[in-house]
């Protein structure tokens, strides 16, 4: 029985090395003669029509594609699981200037924030550091792709020889990739649904620094899967604990009911990079002690 179906599988393998590829009919398409039937827009190959693709009715198809091609490029990348780093584009780097400050006080307050630019790149370092002890495939930095908090993660990974991904998305500002992203793990959405997807599908646990609407966008859709059991629970770490009791009174949410008790437990409140690795250890049960250099 077993042969037989292994026969099979060759056989149906031969059929559809017989079957030519797509990358055949786009070279053939290319060396038609032009002609006013070939170069009508109803002429072209769906898959190379872009005016096609972009209809409205065909966005079941792109948010389809959206997901298919990171899922398929991570999975052939061997990438097991991630860390997530979320946290606000306009932290500079220590002793960098506040490039988004509007005024006085935004700029001293960003300026301070650099020290969880500097947290968040040793945080990065230290997760870049247990992934080579699982040959890259665990415990992959991953972040928005932009500047700020994303760009210290993507930094701190790379500096120890880590791959680190980022999920860039189309923005009026702040959306080309930095730098420290690993090139061919550099992608790009339209869909902030099926970006979000893909920061939580590997999560084994996620790190939230200061940022601004889109940090407590990714920060609450978290929470708020793994509060309604729609995904397993992982550390949710927030960094600079005055910064988010101050924003978000997660007690008051109790205390008047809206939330559970005990789902305050689902936070963790940590100042630094080791501190928020301790959290990740003790959840995973890791016996490599890896120290930030």
């Amino acid at each position: 029985m077993a042969k037989l179906r292994n026969g099979r599988q060759q056989r149906d393998g031969e059929v559809w090395k017989t079957l030519k590829s797509s990358e055949t009919d786009r070279s053939r398409v290319a060396g038609i003669p032009r002609t006013p039937q070939s170069e009508s827009p109803s002429y072209r190959l769906a898959y190379l029509d872009d005016d096609f693709l972009c209809r409205e009715e065909l966005r079941p198809v792109r948010l389809q594609l959206e997901l298919l091609k990171t899922e398929m490029i991570l999975t052939e990348r061997g990438i097991k699981s991630t860390i997530v780093m979320f946290g606000g584009a306009r932290i500079p780097a220590p002793g960098a200037s506040a490039w988004a400050a509007r005024n006085e006080t935004q700029k001293a307050n960003l300026e301070a924030a650099s020290i969880y630019y500097e947290e968040a790149r040793k945080f990065a370092r230290l997760c870049g550091e247990h992934a080579a002890l699982h040959n890259h495939q665990e415990y992959v930095v991953v972040t928005g792709g932009g500047p700020g908090v994303m760009e210290a993660g993507n930094r701190g990974a790379a500096e120890v020889g880590a791959p680190t991904i980022g999920l860039n998305i189309v923005l009026p500002h702040e959306q080309a990739p930095n730098a420290y992203v690993t090139p061919e793990l550099s992608f790009n959405f339209h869909y902030f649904a099926i970006r979000k997807m893909h920061f939580l599908m590997r999560a084994k646990a996620i790190a939230i620094f200061p940022g601004g609407f889109g940090t407590l966008d990714e920060f609450f859709e978290a929470v708020t899967l793994i509060q309604t059991k729609r995904m397993e629970p992982i550390p949710l770490i927030l960094f600079a604990e005055k910064f988010w009791r101050k924003i978000v009174n997660f007690e008051a949410l109790a205390e008047f009911g809206t939330i559970a008790p005990e789902d305050l437990n689902l936070l963790h409140f940590v100042e630094t990079a080791d501190e928020a690795w301790k959290i990740i250890a003790e959840r995973y049960e890791h016996t490599h002690d890896v120290v930030v250099k």
